[in-house]
C-alpha cells in the first residue's frame, strides 16, 4: 500500500527502450519548434529580425524532427509511442506559453540557449546511464545534434541581427522598461519618501509616541500607494502612448510609493523615540540618494542637478513636518 501512494508516477530514463526515447526526441522537438514560433510570434510586431531568428529556429527543430520520424519509420514503423518530457524522471522541463509572455527580449535569447544547452547535457548524461551500445550510440547523435542546435542558433542571430539590429533592438527593449516600470516606480518612491516625510515626522514630534507614529506613517503609506496605483493605471491605457500594460504600471507605481514611505516609517517599531527618529532620519537620507541614482541611471538626469532637486525638496518637506510637529 505505502509503495503504490510513494511510487512515482514517471517513467526512469533506465526503463526506455530504443523506440520510447526515440519517440521522445520526436516529441522535445515538436515541443521546441512551437516554443521558438511562439516566440516570434510575440517579437514579430516589435523586433522582427529576432523574430524572424526564432522563426528559423523553429524550422530548423522541425527539420530535425522529421529526421527522427523517418528513422523511427524504418526502424519500428509508423506507430509513434505517446512519452513526453512530463513523462520521464529527470527530464528538462519546458513552460507553457502563458508562463513566457512577458519574458523579455534578452531573456528569450537566453532561455533559447538555456533549452539548447539542457537538450545537450541531458543526452549525455543519459548516454553514461546507458549500457546498450546502439542506444548509447542513438543518445550520443542526438547530444551531438542538440550541441549543433546551439551553433545553428549564433549563426541564425548573426544573420539576422547583427549589431546594429541588435542594439536597435535592445534600444527599445530598454525604452519600454523605463516606460512600463521605471518612470512609473520612480514617480510612486518619490512621491511615498517625500510626501510622507511631513505627516510622519510632524505625528512623531507632537506625540513622542513610537507607536502612533508608525501606525500614522503605515497608513499613510499605504493609502498613498493604493492612489497612486490606482491613479497611474487609470489614467493611461498604454496603448496611444506606448507605455505598457496599465496593470503593470500601476503596480510598479503603487509598490513604490508603498515602500517609500515605509522605509521611514519601520523604524518608528524601535520603542526608543530618539533612536527610532535618528534612524528614520538616515533611511531618508538613503532613500532621497536612491531617487537620484536612479534618475541618472534611467532618466539621464545629471546627478549633481538630481540629487539637489531630491535632497533640497525632501529636505524643505521634512523640516516642514518637524515644525509642525514641534508647533
Amino acid at each position: 500500500m505505502l509503495a503504490r501512494l510513494f511510487r512515482s508516477q514517471k517513467r526512469s530514463f533506465k526503463s526506455l527502450s530504443e523506440q520510447e526515447i526515440l519517440a521522445l526526441a520526436i516529441a522535445s522537438e515538436e515541443d521546441d519548434a512551437r516554443i521558438y514560433l511562439a516566440y516570434a510570434d510575440q517579437l514579430r510586431d516589435q523586433f522582427p529580425a529576432s523574430a524572424k531568428v526564432f522563426e528559423d529556429m523553429a524550422e530548423v527543430e522541425s527539420t530535425h524532427r522529421k529526421s527522427l520520424i523517418e528513422i523511427h519509420r524504418q526502424r519500428f514503423g509508423e506507430r509513434i509511442p505517446l512519452i513526453r518530457r512530463e513523462h520521464v524522471q529527470g527530464f528538462y522541463d519546458r513552460k507553457p506559453d502563458w508562463l513566457r509572455k512577458n519574458l523579455t527580449l534578452d531573456a528569450m535569447r537566453q532561455e533559447t540557449e538555456a533549452m539548447e544547452e539542457q537538450a545537450y547535457r541531458f543526452y549525455v548524461e543519459a548516454a553514461k546511464q546507458t549500457s546498450d551500445a546502439s542506444t548509447r550510440q542513438l543518445l550520443g547523435d542526438l547530444a551531438l545534434a542538440e550541441q549543433g542546435h546551439e551553433d545553428i542558433a549564433r549563426m541564425l542571430g548573426d544573420k539576422h541581427t547583427p549589431d546594429s539590429v541588435k542594439e536597435e533592438e535592445n534600444e527599445g527593449a530598454r525604452r519600454q522598461f523605463v516606460l512600463t516600470y521605471v518612470q512609473p516606480g520612480l514617480a510612486g518612491l518619490m512621491d511615498g519618501s517625500v510626501s510622507t516625510l511631513a505627516p510622519i515626522f510632524a505625528a512623531a514630534f507632537a506625540t513622542q509616541d513610537t507607536w502612533q507614529t508608525f501606525l500614522v506613517g503605515l497608513s499613510a503609506s499605504v493609502g498613498a500607494g493604493i492612489s497612486m496605483g490606482f491613479t497611474e493605471a487609470a489614467h493611461d491605457d498604454g496603448k496611444i502612448s506606448g507605455r505598457g500594460s496599465p496593470i503593470k504600471r500601476g503596480l510598479a507605481c503603487g509598490i513604490m510609493t508603498a515602500l517609500g514611505g515605509l522605509g521611514h516609517a519601520l523604524p518608528y517599531l524601535i520603542p526608543h523615540f530618539w533612536t527610532a527618529t535618528i534612524t528614520a532620519a538616515v533611511v531618508v537620507f538613503f532613500e532621497l540618494w536612491a531617487i537620484a541614482f536612479i534618475q541618472n541611471k534611467y532618466m539621464e538626469t545629471p546627478f549633481l542637478r538630481a540629487a539637489f532637486q531630491v535632497v533640497v525638496g525632501g529636505g524643505l518637506v521634512l523640516g516642514a513636518g518637524i515644525l509642525i510637529g514641534n508647533g
